[in-house]
């Protein structure tokens, strides 16, 4: 194997590790920050979340977040300490809760 293709070959696998170390990081620093940069503030019907997630807040970020995924497939946050919000929660539970069983 000549000398040039085997620089070649060693820069292009060198390459392709730091890409990929990368992607890594970039989903770490991701995974590491608050989700919720805009939150949503019109009530709306709790029958339009098809799903809802609660994120407690921790190191990653200092605040408690909502965010609901609407039956058109759009993901909103929400703030919980709004009274329609904690009421969309509850209802939401008891909408899934009536369904489980």
């Amino acid at each position: 194997m000549p000398s040039q293709l085997r620089v070649a070959v060693l820069a292009a696998f060198l390459l392709s590790a730091v890409l990929c170390e990368g992607m890594v990081v970039t989903k770490l620093v991701s995974e590491l920050r608050c989700q919720c940069i805009k939150i949503h503030t019109t009530p709306f019907h709790p029958k339009f979340i098809k799903e809802l997630k609660v994120i407690e807040s921790g190191p990653r970020c200092a605040n408690s977040e909502i965010i609901v995924k609407l039956s058109d497939n759009r993901q909103l946050c929400l703030d919980p300490k709004k009274k329609w919000v904690q009421d969309v929660v509850s209802m939401f539970l008891k909408r899934t809760e009536s369904q489980d069983s």
